[in-house]
């Protein structure tokens, strides 16, 4: 049973909604208000596009780039190519099946990703497209072994996909037809969400639902290593919650990790033996820079981290609870967005708010983009803007 985010990325929308699904006392967490900031500097909208999106809906679908294009998806079937500089549409496809009788929405959760061929997205009905990157058709689609909440990533010839049903697969890039398909462990209950891999010297290196980091061997699918980061505990279920859905940073000899209700460590890449650790939680995968890593940990603190040794440097508690995004680097600043559609800018180097903006009412919950100067966010009603500091 995957336990869905939608009411809280930290797990606090039970006791917020009344819910006693895990029994016992309920702990009522207070959400923090939107900080009140004179803003440092002018924030300027530059282009809006959109797709057709449902506020309703937990979906972490949000936008990427490549080549100067913005490539992005709607939970219903629509996908988009937008040029970068002017937000024009260069190419928009519905996906969704419509009869006279009945009409299929497409369920797309995972994604979207491209490479220099073909822009992929995965769906709640477990099923993966790749669609031409230059006009948008349908190159291949293929069902697989469980719902893709995580997005797909492409590797020289493959395509790896991890499945919520515990599913790590490869698929042959240019048909969509079985390479490998490694089976992981996945528990009765865990979070809504998946680790999307991260590919490094030839292996797959992705969090799983037990709190481990595993690499895999991208060739033929075997398992080079795997490293329990977070360890069940407590009397209650979301207490023994210890899903590592961020996905991991490589950089050099290192591969740094988080779990929910566990730790941030730093991997020896080739072994998995832990460097350092420490304690600290969180279902976001972090930004970072040469010095940090810049962390939203299970509460919605922003801390940053030292990379050697894992020293907090700051801590910022002023949006305790507020439903975050994950952090992305902007220029000096780490800016995330909420859940009331708040886009929020934070001095780099001691944490502090120093800007914001309300993009959209509906809230925010994917990831914002960073590329060529502009901070591209996908709000949950489908509308994506663009961004820029002047």
């Amino acid at each position: 049973m995957k336990l869905s985010k939608c009411l809280s990325m930290s797990v606090f929308m039970l006791s917020l909604a009344g819910c006693s699904l895990f029994g016992g006392e309920e702990e009522i967490v207070q959400i923090s208000p939107s900080p009140k900031v004179d803003n440092q500097f002018p924030i300027q909208e530059m282009w809006r596009n959109s797709t057709a999106g449902n506020t309703n809906v937990y979906s972490l679908l949000g936008p990427i780039n490549y080549d100067n294009a913005i490539y992005a998806a709607s939970r219903s079937g629509q996908v988009k190519a937008i040029d970068l500089s002017t937000g024009h549409t260069i190419w928009d496809k519905n996906l969704s099946q419509s009869t006279l009788f009945s009409s299929k929405t497409a369920l797309f959760s995972g994604g979207v990703s491209a490479d220099d061929r073909y822009v992929y997205v995965g769906s709640e009905r477990a099923v993966v497209y790749a669609l031409d990157r230059n006009d948008g058709n349908v190159v291949w689609e293929k069902s697989v072994h469980g719902e893709v909440l995580a997005r797909p990533v492409s590797s020289d010839d493959k395509v790896i996909i991890h499945t919520a049903s515990g599913n790590l697969q490869a698929l042959n890039r240019n048909t969509g037809e079985d390479v490998w398909d490694v089976v992981l462990e996945v528990p009765t209950l865990s979070l809504r969400g998946n680790s999307t891999p991260t590919i490094a010297h030839g292996a797959a290196i992705l969090g799983d639902d037990t709190g481990h980091v595993n690499a895999y061997y991208l060739n033929d699918g075997q398992l080079i290593w795997q490293q329990r980061i977070s360890q069940p505990s407590g009397s209650t279920e979301i207490d023994k919650l210890n899903d590592v859905d961020s996905t991991p940073v490589i950089e050099g000899n290192l591969a740094y990790a988080i779990g929910y209700n566990g730790n941030v460590v730093a991997l020896d890449l080739s072994n998995g033996q832990i460097v350092w650790r420490k304690e600290m939680g969180s279902t976001h995968s972090f930004a970072v820079d040469s010095q940090q890593l810049f962390i939203v940990d299970q509460d919605d603190n922003v801390q940053a981290v030292t990379k050697n040794g894992g020293a907090v440097n700051w801590t910022q508690t002023g949006l305790l609870h507020r439903q975050l995004t994950d952090p992305v680097i902007y220029q000096n600043y780490i800016v995330v967005g909420d859940f009331e559609g708040y886009l929020y800018w934070l001095n780099k180097d001691n944490g502090e708010v120093v800007a914001k903006t309300q993009v959209s009412s509906s809230g925010l919950i994917s990831k914002p983009l960073v590329v060529d100067n502009k901070i591209i966010v996908q709000a949950k009603n489908g509308d994506i803007y663009a961004f820029a500091k002047n």
